[in-house]
């Protein structure tokens, strides 16, 4: 993607279901569960690199033992940092327990932190605020007794932040921050505290309060627990939690719009944001790995055991596109396949675009992510000269060029576009940072033929279009092209996300600028007017009043004006951006339908709302949050 954008956190767990000394036995280590840990955290780095965190938590611990350990950190190779410091543990342990200590794991869980049964990990992206160690997952929300502990870490972000924190206030709470991770935590605590008084006034005249404690541990019930906490969410959510006691759970929201798969056998359960990191910390076969379902919780228990419960009903499936499009791992041979689809999908409009010229066209793709949707691409256009051929040679219509040339033609295929990692921008001044961006990109020479032939270069995306305009054409104009052609897999995105990825302002979005010209240019711009006084009347609508600064225009009207806004006046070539439609991006991703940042139509009333309210606070030059 050439514009830049934050999204999805990870997360990443792992129970183990046998004691400790059965893995030093079989594995010869007693890390085990750390290693395969740091695996699912660096196969999701893709996720999260503005920070991370590690906590543990060791299951029936004796009094006056440290039971929950936990390491966050914001260094620049934050998962490296979090597990050197791990890794001292065990370092630390043949120190003071002698050589046999890392063999002994009784006396390990006993003496050494970070050697419990309960794992959970968690990859960072900060979309909103400041990038502090306060701000990295997990958070503990702690308590002298075992089961009201609750350590939590998720992806996810709420639309109803202010309803959410209003109810905590008016239970009685003092919350200490207004932030949806803090208010997440707060809520489901307050359940399992009274699931906890709940247990305890079941048998409070029948047992001392010191066996009562083990009776709550043994009963607590997750999935009561959290059908209470999450009946009032509105956001899209993956989120992981494990009580003091050592039982655990990952609930995902009823629209499933956030990711989170688990892998169980007779000695671990896995689970993680991303398929391939399963597959890679536990060797396993892609068909073993389960998705949670939406509306569900993989709920673990004190004893090992797990179910997938139900927690709110489940809702039409609208898991977040871009996931596919660009944010998971292309490992994933699902994913790797909509992604060729999505290139292949583009054919009929590139065609059409370059006049059928594959004769004097370059085929290319901004590095690196795009790659995939360009082989996709590339086999589209073999597949259209093979179905070329047949009809010459095998149906028989009539054909006026070299016969030669149509058997042995294959589409021209260029490296046009590199990254110069080592150009640092961000390091100059405002007035100077434009020129800086322009070099951002270096170009392949002498594989253009000047004046003739035309560049066409797929591209993840197309978000604010501001490495488009400042770099990428700059660059690729130096190669004295007749046209440059830059194609979209994804379609044009328009509205904010609420969800997870760090688009939330309107006036960001190529696309929205590129209605805003039109409405000037055909004198519409009462639309706005009008757009936004129903924003104001009607705040908690579950209309979309946005999609009206929209409906005036075609897709292809919309891709023009943003032709013409990217195109600065010392570009030669004629360039034009094709975007993918909404229509070819279900079809080749059948199965993943989030779709609002295109269409407008959110999944959930709070994402109606932020919608709305984006666009007031663009109406009033407000550059805040949206939600």
């Amino acid at each position: 993607m050439s514009d830049a954008i934050k999204h999805e956190c990870g997360i990443a767990m792992i129970r183990l279901r046998k004691p400790a000394q059965y893995y030093i036995d079989k594995y010869g280590t007693a890390a085990f569960a750390s290693n395969r840990l740091y695996v699912l955290m660096q196969k999701q780095i893709n996720r999260g690199q503005d920070g991370a965190g590690v906590a543990n938590v060791k299951i029936d611990t004796k009094p006056g033992t440290r039971y929950i350990s936990r390491y966050r950190s914001v260094e620049p190779s934050a998962v490296n940092f979090i597990f050197d410091k791990i890794n001292r543990k065990y370092k630390k342990a043949k120190k003071i327990g002698g050589h046999d200590a890392l063999t002994d794991g009784a006396w390990l869980k006993e003496n050494i932190a970070f050697t419990g049964e309960v794992w959970l990990g968690h990859l960072r992206y900060g979309t909103h605020g400041e990038n502090s160690i306060e701000t990295c997952h997990p958070f503990l929300k702690q308590n002298n007794w075992r089961s009201r502990n609750l350590v939590m870490a998720g992806n996810f972000n709420m639309t109803n932040v202010e309803e959410l924190f209003s109810k905590l206030v008016e239970i009685g709470q003092h919350p200490k921050e207004k932030t949806d991770t803090v208010t997440v935590m707060e809520k489901i605590g307050h359940f399992l505290d009274e699931e906890n008084q709940r247990i305890f006034d079941k048998y409070k005249h029948q047992f001392s309060n010191e066996q009562i404690t083990q009776l709550i541990e043994e009963e607590l019930d997750l999935t009561r627990i959290l059908r209470r906490s999450c009946r009032d969410f509105d956001g899209g959510y993956a989120m992981a939690g494990i009580v003091g006691n050592g039982s655990a759970f990952v609930v995902r929201d009823p629209t499933g719009i956030r990711p989170a798969f688990y892998y169980a056998d007779d000695e671990v359960i896995v689970v993680a944001s991303e398929k391939p990191a399963i597959k890679s910390a536990f060797n396993i076969d892609f068909n073993l790995i389960k998705e949670i379902q939406p509306g569900h919780a993989l709920v673990i228990n004190k004893d090992g055991s797990y179910a997938e419960p139900e927690i709110m009903p489940a809702r039409e499936k609208k898991s977040c596109s871009f996931e596919r499009i660009y944010f998971s791992r292309g490992t994933d041979p699902n994913i790797y396949q909509e992604r060729k689809n999505l290139g292949r999908a583009l054919i009929p409009q590139i065609l059409k675009a370059i006049d059928f010229d594959l004769k004097n066209t370059v085929f290319s793709y901004i590095p690196n992510t795009a790659e995939t949707a360009f082989l996709g691409m590339i086999e589209g256009l073999e597949d259209y000269l093979a179905a070329k051929r047949r009809e010459v040679f095998v149906d028989g219509k009539p054909f006026m060029g070299d016969l030669d040339e149509l058997l042995s033609f294959r589409p021209r295929v260029e490296k046009l576009v590199s990254k110069d990692v080592k150009l640092r921008t961000f390091i100059t001044s405002d007035d100077t940072r434009d020129s800086m961006v322009a070099n951002v990109y270096d170009t392949t020479f002498e594989v253009i033929k000047s004046g003739i032939d035309t560049i066409v270069v797929i591209d993840d995306s197309i978000v604010r279009g501001t490495t488009l305009e400042k770099s990428i054409l700059t660059t690729l104009d130096k190669l004295n092209p007749k046209r440059i052609i830059i194609v979209s897999s994804a379609p044009q995105i328009r509205y904010p996300d609420c969800y997870g990825i760090d688009m939330s302002k309107m006036k960001d979005f190529i696309a929205f600028r590129a209605a805003l010209a039109l409405l000037k240019e055909r004198k519409l711009s009462n639309t706005l007017d009008e757009v936004y006084e129903a924003c104001l009347a009607l705040p908690y609508s579950t209309e979309n009043f946005v999609k009206g600064v929209y409906s005036a225009f075609t897709d292809e009207e919309i891709s023009n004006k943003i032709s013409e806004i990217v195109t600065n006046e010392d570009i030669k070539a004629e360039v034009q951006i094709i975007y993918q439609t909404v229509e070819n991006l279900h079809k080749c991703c059948p199965e993943h339908l989030g779709d609002w940042y295109f269409t407008g139509d959110y999944p959930t009333i709070g994402g109606m709302r932020v919608v709305n309210k984006s666009f007031a606070n663009f109406m009033e030059g407000k550059t805040v949050r949206a939600y």
